[in-house]
């Protein structure tokens, strides 16, 4: 009755007033002068009006605003994954990205759809969007510096670093003097080019240097710390050094820029002394994300675009301002990491990659059309990596460092990336820097990136690896168990497991388990939390059954080949993963590519086996797993999970006298855990096999009570739901997925074998 009162209600409601809203619109329309809006002009009339209505929208600002962001977001993710694929820093490909968009290959070849895409009169708003991206993004890099470090080991870094910045500052004043007159543009100061020369040779990519030590592993080593502490002080001058010189531009001598100077300093000053003591006060009381309300979030970007807005009144650029607001953020640990993964998203992933093309649309290779420029390119690049390598290298060397510290060091302090291409668009934009110029930079600025991977490998060659660290080595006399696990709940349940197979052999066992995260997702303050979070169940798992557990954490850019390279060139006896999800999971693009992952839950196997899918392990492992699979040399188990809580029976269904080999792991499960084993010959191959009934017997013997061997004429409905685990090898998954089994939907958690 309610529902009727409420479905009458809303049907009068409606009705009436659109029925009133009809009738005063029509009366409105013979107000009007002129013929009636709603007299018919045809069809044709009507179609040529929506075209026209949707052109323009297409060329609307706001939708071509719209467009270019799509475009450029989807490019550039593309290339960042190409480019960590091959090992490189996901910014290079963004730059790559950048470049292909703009004039030197798509407004190339296909100049109708550069047009459509980068109209001359959309680059404003785009450029704007880009600075706003460049403001968060340098506002992330001050908050990512950590000025207690700094102090602690000023000694060694700052020599280093003000070291890694003269010797090519000079190099590139030098360089300035031989090629000023062919390639300074018209009426452009002597001092004005050879200061942006030299700067454009010094600055180091500090965020890009410290994701590749944190994905080489470095990042707890004295060396990592000692790279990460100079590329911090090289940052701070650097950036101290780029305001200097946009004023001294700006004023066109160093006495008409004194004034624009001491401000700089007083604003410095003001937000040293001043800002940074209230804001720690701020940081202190609100230092989790409950506390960091929309009213104190606002404060902290309030104070950003003060900051930036007094630097580029002052004279010395907005991006400064940026760098300083990040600076004088509270140093409470927790709240730096909340505040940057709330900016660092936006930035990185939207707003940044803007910036790339726009400084791609400004890059025009196709400028570099004679000889003599590529020869000036390869100049270019022959200094600036002579002078930051080498000036970085012999500074760390004076300083006690080995040589083979000391070329590293030199590597990682030549990456430029992004920093050297926010510079070069200053130097553009104040005009003392011609297209042709600017286009060989931003080449060099990407070699040099480009590079850093490959020297330090070459070093690593010449050198030989560095020795492990001993705690995360498995020792040769042990039974080594490898769990590899990506999110904490599958570790815990993979522990468990462990833990059954081995639990009264401690003695002569070893447990190490590794999460492995990509590199770009982590920065220097949500490190250390992400390793604690991400262990946390595992080790109170582990504690829980007293069990000792040794932990691998890494970040890198190929989680895949380093899970298969740590478990073939470690001594591990087994690898025990868990299965991962696709993202395309239960949608219908999933189902189109084949992504659909089955997992879990035996029904919807069944589903896709009774569906005639013959891609049956692509919807049963993601890709990961696959490849875990195909390139492990280990025996390795997949423990696919369906609420496993303990382990007290398990079955083991045998197609074959190839699955002879789980006999170890049923003896396992039995001596060391106590566990109640049933195995199912799911095609009488037990029965007619002498030698496996005896080894079976054996076991009947030592154990008695614990084996029960079951023929496929005793399979009973409920056999399988009876039991905790399924234990079975990976050829009978797959020959049980062809048969189409009608023992799989009763199946309880499962754990696949590979020998």
């Amino acid at each position: 009755m309610k529902k009727l009162k409420n479905l009458l209600f809303y049907v009068g409601t409606i009705g009436g007033l659109s029925a009133l809203i009809y009738f005063v619109v029509s009366l409105g329309n013979k107000l009007q002068p002129g013929p009636s809006s709603d007299t018919p002009g045809g069809a044709g009339s009507a179609w040529t009006q929506f075209v026209e209505s949707l052109q323009q929208n297409l060329t609307h600002p706001l939708g071509t605003l719209l467009l270019q962001i799509i475009t450029i977001i989807l490019v550039a993710r593309f290339f960042a994954y190409f480019f960590r694929r091959i090992g490189q820093p996901s910014v290079i490909g963004e730059i790559v990205a950048g470049i292909l968009l703009g004039p030197s290959l798509l407004g190339a070849y296909f100049p109708e759809i550069s047009d459509f895409l980068f109209p001359a009169s959309s680059l404003g708003n785009l450029g704007v969007m880009s600075q706003i991206g460049l403001i968060l993004f340098m506002f992330v890099v001050g908050m990512e510096l950590d000025l207690d470090v700094l102090k602690r080991k000023a000694h060694e870094a700052v020599v280093v670093s003000h070291a890694s910045i003269i010797f090519p500052f000079a190099l590139g004043v030098v360089l300035a003097y031989f090629i000023y007159q062919d390639t300074a543009p018209e009426g452009t100061l002597f001092l004005s080019y050879a200061l942006f020369i030299g700067i454009s040779m010094s600055i180091t990519a500090f965020p890009v240097l410290a994701r590749i030590v944190q994905e080489r592993g470095m990042t707890k080593t004295k060396l990592g710390a000692l790279v990460i502490t100079c590329a911090a002080a090289d940052d701070i001058t650097a950036w101290c050094i780029l305001a200097a010189v946009i004023t001294i531009v700006k004023a066109g001598s160093v006495a008409g820029a004194g004034y624009t100077i001491m401000l700089a300093i007083l604003y410095v000053m003001l937000m040293l002394k001043l800002v940074r003591p209230f804001l720690h006060r701020v940081g202190d009381l609100y230092s989790n994300k409950e506390g960091l309300s929309k009213p104190i979030v606002g404060v902290f970007f309030v104070t950003l675009v003060i900051s930036a807005w007094c630097t580029e009144v002052i004279g010395i650029h907005a991006l400064f301002g940026a760098f300083m607001a990040g600076v004088v953020m509270p140093p409470n640990v927790n709240f730096r990491n909340v505040f940057i993964e709330k900016v660092e998203d936006m930035a990185l992933v939207l707003l940044l990659p803007l910036f790339f093309v726009f400084t791609g649309l400004r890059t025009q290779i196709g400028l570099l059309n004679e000889p003599h420029l590529w020869q000036l390119c390869l100049v270019i690049i022959a200094v600036a990596v002579t002078g930051k390598f080498m000036g970085s290298t012999l500074a760390a060397r004076f300083v006690g460092q080995s040589w083979r510290n000391s070329l590293t060091i030199g590597a990682l302090m030549n990456t430029r990336g992004l920093m050297e291409l926010i510079a070069l668009n200053i130097g553009y934009d104040l005009g003392v820097l011609s297209a042709e110029m600017f286009a060989i930079l931003v080449l060099m600025a990407l070699v040099t990136t480009f590079m850093t991977g490959p020297i330090l490998d070459l070093i690593n060659r010449l050198f030989g690896d560095e020795a492990e660290d001993e705690s995360l080595l498995p020792r040769k006399d042990k039974y080594n168990v490898l769990i590899s696990f990506g999110n904490p709940q599958s570790g815990q349940q993979l522990m468990r497991l462990a833990h059954v197979l081995i639990r009264k052999s401690t003695e002569n066992t070893a447990v190490t388990a590794l999460h492995l995260s990509p590199g770009n997702e982590l920065n220097q303050f949500n490190f250390v939390e992400y390793e604690r979070e991400s262990f946390r169940l595992i080790r109170e798992e582990a504690a829980a059954l007293q069990q000792p557990l040794r932990a691998i954490f890494k970040p890198v850019q190929d989680i895949d080949a380093e899970i298969t390279e740590i478990a073939n060139g470690g001594d591990y006896d087994l690898l025990l993963v868990g299965i991962g999800q696709s993202v395309f999971e239960g949608t219908v693009l999933g189902k189109i590519l084949g992504f659909t992952t089955r997992v879990i839950n035996p029904e919807r196997l069944y589903d896709t086996i009774t569906g005639k899918d013959n891609m049956f392990m692509k919807s049963i492992f993601d890709e990961r797993t696959r490849h875990i699979l195909k390139s492990t040399k280990i025996p390795t188990g997949v423990l696919i999970d369906k609420n496993l809580s303990s382990i007290n029976k398990v079955i083991v269904p045998v197609f074959s006298l190839s699955d002879s080999f789980l006999v170890i792991y049923i003896q396992k499960f039995i001596n060391n855990g106590g566990v109640a084993i049933t195995i199912f010959d799911a095609q009488d191959s037990i029965k007619h096999s002498v030698e496996f009934k005896e080894t079976l017997r054996a076991i009947e013997i030592a154990a008695p009570g614990y084996l029960t061997v079951l023929e496929n004429v005793h399979a009973t409905k409920g056999l399988f739901t009876a039991h905790d685990l399924m234990l079975i090898s990976l050829d009978s998954w797959k020959r049980a997925l062809e048969l189409n089994s009608v023992w799989l939907p009763d199946s309880p958690s499962v754990m696949i074998m590979k020998p």
